[in-house]
């Protein structure tokens, strides 16, 4: 498949279309929310940071989709292994969180009865926070991460839709280095920074009514290198660009299209059997071994998200830039198929 590289300039045009189609490792293309021309109510923004180590995980977002906005925390223990998740939600926010138009700078917070979180740009680091008076029945969960050690590259994609007015503008951030806790339970599950990696999903656009994603992604140490990837599709018309990069000590590695290789069973789905990864151009191939599957369904009025975000860990090779061949093991990472509605 051919790629398109985006050039530097301005996101949208004055009719609220992508201006070019195609990807980045870093963010080329201005997004300012004044030039999108859909309403207020189908923009949709969000932050979405994911932090783990071997042993455990936690997810944090805040969302503002114009007609409705939540906050949520995800903790995973791997050991277990055990998940849960809750997602305080807030109707018709219209904008007023207030994301800033670039990933860079800025900061976003909200706060809602029982529940706050932010994540800020600080000389340190980005520092993540979040409060939950009751998460899991009466307990609560307090979170405070740091992430550092950005990498010079990162996975962009500007993605139209066959509908006027209509776009994603994505960027996915791997393998920062993450140091913090996540309190819950009463007990202390700690990040170490030599072992913890965050990655951040940041994502502007208006979409489409219905859709249906295939996302993937995964970071850690392998052989004295930071690696991580990003795999996706099924999203918008990628035929500009697709969002699949490896990440080698920070350098982006663009690969073509990719195939989940989600086992079947019974006619159906089988999430928690291995899957086998494999790539258009042939430079990667990975079967991925699930440990375990947080799963959710969410129906409330119009909106429908039917998720399986399957956490587990990655075995295989990847062929880089150069030819090289690189080999990966036990990589922990997630793999996730979502319909949504909204």
């Amino acid at each position: 498949m051919s790629q398109h590289r985006l050039s530097e300039g301005k996101l949208l045009n004055e009719k609220g279309n992508l201006c070019e189609a195609g990807y980045a490792f870093s963010l080329v293309k201005a997004y300012d929310r004044n030039d999108v021309k859909a309403g207020k109510v189908r923009i949709k923004e969000w932050d979405y940071y994911l932090i783990f180590n071997k042993d455990y995980a936690i997810a944090l977002t805040i969302d503002d989709n114009g007609y409705m906005g939540l906050i949520s925390a995800s903790f995973l223990d791997f050991g277990v292994p055990f998940e849960h998740t809750e997602t305080p939600m807030f109707w018709f926010p219209l904008g007023e969180v207030g994301f800033p138009n670039t990933s860079s700078t800025g900061d976003v917070q909200k706060e809602l009865k029982g529940c706050k979180a932010a994540f800020k740009h600080t000389e340190q680091g980005r520092i993540l926070t979040l409060h939950l008076d009751r998460f899991d029945g009466d307990e609560p969960l307090d979170v405070d991460i740091l992430l550092t050690d950005e990498p010079q590259d990162s996975m962009v994609i500007a993605t139209p839709f066959d509908k006027a007015g209509h776009f994603y503008y994505n960027q996915k951030i791997v393998a920062m280095r993450a140091q913090g806790s996540v309190s819950y339970k009463g007990k202390l599950f700690s990040f170490d920074h030599q072992n913890s990696f965050g990655l951040l999903d940041w994502g502007r656009g208006v979409w489409t009514y219905e859709n249906t994603w295939y996302w993937s992604a995964a970071q850690g140490e392998q052989s004295g290198h930071v690696v991580g990837f990003n795999l996706g599709y099924g999203f918008g018309d990628t035929k500009a660009a697709s969002e699949n990069m490896v990440f080698v000590d920070g350098k982006a590695h663009k690969l073509e299209g990719v195939d989940f290789g989600i086992p079947h069973k019974d006619g159906k789905d089988d999430f928690m059997s291995p899957w086998h990864f494999t790539s258009t151009d042939g430079r990667l191939d990975l079967v991925f071994t699930p440990i375990i599957d947080r799963a959710s369904d969410t129906n409330v009025l119009v909106i429908r998200s039917n998720q399986h975000q399957v956490f587990g860990r990655f075995s295989g090779k990847l062929i880089l830039d150069d030819g090289s061949e690189f080999i990966i093991t036990e990589l922990m990472g997630f793999a996730e198929k979502v319909m949504n509605r909204w």
